[in-house]
């Protein structure tokens, strides 16, 4: 996506531009906050604490700084902070808690798909967001930037303010935790509708593009 156009725009009127960066990223940014908190209304309360940082941030920098932005990188750097400070709050306050994701209950079907064929979907992309949330935050959010938000290394490392050959480790921990959870569960639960690669083995990949799918 060429972000110059808007950049160029918030440059030029920071007030009358805001509003397209809303609704350019305002997508984007709940699915962040979302695979993070795990709970919907959290997350919608997370994105826009998240745009009005931004837009407090916008308000102090000189338009030239404006036009050189990685826009992604930086909405992410804010929304995960955002959702970091919550979790915070949430385990100072004794409230852990592991919210099912309400909109993953009705996904889009296809217009072939049949029921039994739509309700596997949710059932599997339900399993997957309660595996992510299952991932300590350390790892969590470099796989959800990589795999669900679908950013490249460098800029996850910008929004972490992680190095790149770390973010690299920790998504590749991630995965391989996950991949774990599919074995626990699957030695539970035989059949439980998980995604399986090839050989038999679980395919993470597939399974988090589910969740792209859902958030896009």
């Amino acid at each position: 996506m060429d972000d110059a156009p808007l950049l160029a725009a918030l440059a030029d009127d920071l007030d009358l531009a805001f509003e397209g960066l809303v609704r350019a990223r305002q997508d984007r940014v709940y699915s962040i906050a979302l695979r993070i908190l795990g709970d919907p209304t959290e997350a919608e309360d997370a994105a826009q604490d998240a745009f009005i940082r931004a837009y407090r941030s916008l308000t102090g920098w000189e338009p030239s700084r404006i036009r050189e932005l990685r826009l992604d990188a930086w909405l992410a750097t804010i929304v995960v902070n955002v959702a970091r400070t919550r979790i915070r709050k949430r385990a100072a306050a004794s409230r852990e808690s592991l919210t099912f994701l309400d909109e993953l209950d009705h996904p889009a079907a296809a217009a072939t798909e049949t029921p039994h064929e739509r309700l596997a979907r949710t059932e599997v992309r339900r399993t997957w967001a309660v595996r992510l949330l299952g991932l300590p935050e350390r790892y969590r959010a470099p796989v959800v930037l990589r795999h669900v938000d679908g950013l490249g290394y460098d800029d996850i490392a910008i929004a972490l303010d992680r190095p790149e050959g770390t973010v690299k480790a920790q998504v590749h921990r991630g995965l391989a935790l996950l991949r774990a959870m599919i074995d626990s569960d699957r030695r539970g639960e035989p059949g439980a509708g998980v995604d399986v690669g090839p050989g038999g083995g679980p395919s993470t990949t597939v399974a988090l593009a589910h969740l792209q799918e859902a958030s896009s």
